[in-house]
């Protein structure tokens, strides 16, 4: 099938499905719920929604659940979005990448002593100011040759 048909079917589920949860679903168990993308098979039959839960692995379980729970309604919502002959079988699947980065950053953040982040951040501004003054220049000479 049309590659490009699917990318804009996992699109419309990404944002069907997000803003269903956000506006659509009153289960006090889904919150905290971010739509990251979602993936649809060839025949638009099944698709997969990764989704970030923030929170301990309690309130993701509980989350998940949730999701499932609304599972058909959410469903409904993206049949009336997408308006093909099937509508894909929502599978939602927990993405870790999310919090797996605040805790990497976290965890740099707590190794690396103050004063060298406030030294690293510095010689980066040095930098960009630097390559922001090679562009100006470049600019200039641009705008002389033109005229």
């Amino acid at each position: 099938m049309n590659t490009r048909r699917v990318a804009k079917a996992a699109e419309a589920i990404r944002e069907s499905v997000s803003m269903t949860i956000l506006l659509g679903l009153r289960d006090p168990r889904v919150k905290n719920v971010t739509v990251l993308r979602a993936e649809v098979s060839g025949d638009l039959r099944a698709a997969k929604v990764y989704v970030s839960v923030m929170g301990d692995a309690k309130t993701q379980s509980l989350t998940m659940h949730g999701l499932e729970s609304a599972r058909g309604f959410i469903q409904a919502k993206v049949a009336d979005r997408l308006q093909t002959k099937n509508t894909p079988v929502l599978k939602f699947v927990l993405d870790q990448g999310v919090k797996l980065s605040a805790e990497t950053s976290q965890a740099l953040r707590d190794v690396m002593p103050q004063d060298q982040t406030a030294e690293v951040s510095t010689e980066d501004d040095a930098v960009v100011a630097e390559q922001s003054d090679q562009l100006d220049e470049t600019d200039d000479e641009h705008e002389e040759q033109a005229k």
